[in-house]
């Protein structure tokens, strides 16, 4: 096949293939969500109420004071919320945003793929000039190692091409370090105190460190009760346990998913 064909047909190829979505306005959504190198307006931005958190209030006042800084245009800091899973750490970064944006707040969340961490440089060229903060939300983020969480290490502090002043990254981790400690490896290095420093830098980068730790019975319970309250449904305290036992965890995404079973046997929507 000659070169003029195969021209030919790539060029009916790219007429075939859909035009890139247009990229969002920054100024006016709530919410985005980065991918193929444009903004996306989220579809359907509806955190639940910071009200409705529970048994987080340290992390909370922690969080949105960071937050009200952020969108006043003041000095914040990046910040990592690690710990048990499903405590609350992606739900509080949502419902935080959404109660200063209703306060007035001008702010927007921007959730990233952890996955094409190397497009951030062009995530923030594109907000850089925009005169509104954004919370960049990295959820669920770990590395395997300590040499694959070196970039975002840059873009946080360091790097020629560092997050600009209206942006801070919010990420959240089941990992303190975000990167697993390997004991073997340390034990093998020539100076064991460069391999931890090593897996320790990343982690170090962020400027508020929030802990998010397993709740107790009563804890598990309460949370329960608000969510069933807000919703209009009695539950039976014993039975929920009995939810939460039979998962082998006790955490406010059981607790909701207990009051979604819930309102489903009552032939409710929620």
């Amino acid at each position: 096949m000659t070169e003029d064909a195969l021209a030919r047909i790539a060029a009916a190829l790219e007429r075939l293939a859909p035009p890139p979505p247009a990229a969002a306005d920054p100024h006016t959504h709530p919410a985005y969500v980065w991918r193929d190198g444009a903004l996306a307006a989220a579809r359907a931005f509806k955190p639940l109420p910071l009200a409705m958190l529970h048994g987080v209030d340290t992390q909370r006042d922690a969080l949105v004071g960071n937050l009200d800084r952020l969108a006043a245009g003041h000095a914040a800091q990046d910040v990592l919320l690690w710990g048990a899973r499903g405590t609350g750490k992606s739900a509080l970064v949502k419902a935080s945003v959404a109660e200063i944006q209703a306060r007035g707040g001008n702010i927007a969340l921007v959730e990233a793929v952890t996955t094409h961490l190397d497009t951030l440089p062009e995530l923030f060229a594109t907000i850089a000039r925009a005169p509104r903060a954004y919370a960049i939300f990295l959820d669920d983020l770990g590395f395997d190692a300590a040499a694959d969480g070196r970039a975002l290490r840059s873009l946080l502090e360091g790097g020629a091409e560092a997050r600009p002043a209206n942006a801070r990254l919010i990420v959240t981790s089941n990992r303190r370090h975000l990167i697993p400690r390997d004991i073997a490896e340390q034990s093998s290095a020539i100076n064991p105190r460069d391999s931890i420093d090593d897996s320790l830098a990343l982690a170090d980068r962020f400027g508020l460190s929030l802990g998010f730790h397993a709740i107790d019975q009563d804890t598990y319970v309460a949370i329960v009760g608000h969510y069933a309250e807000a919703h209009g449904l009695a539950f039976d305290p014993a039975e929920a346990i009995n939810w939460a036992t039979r998962r082998g965890s006790r955490s406010g995404r059981v607790a909701w998913q207990y009051v979604v079973d819930l309102a489903g046997r009552n032939g409710k929507a929620l």
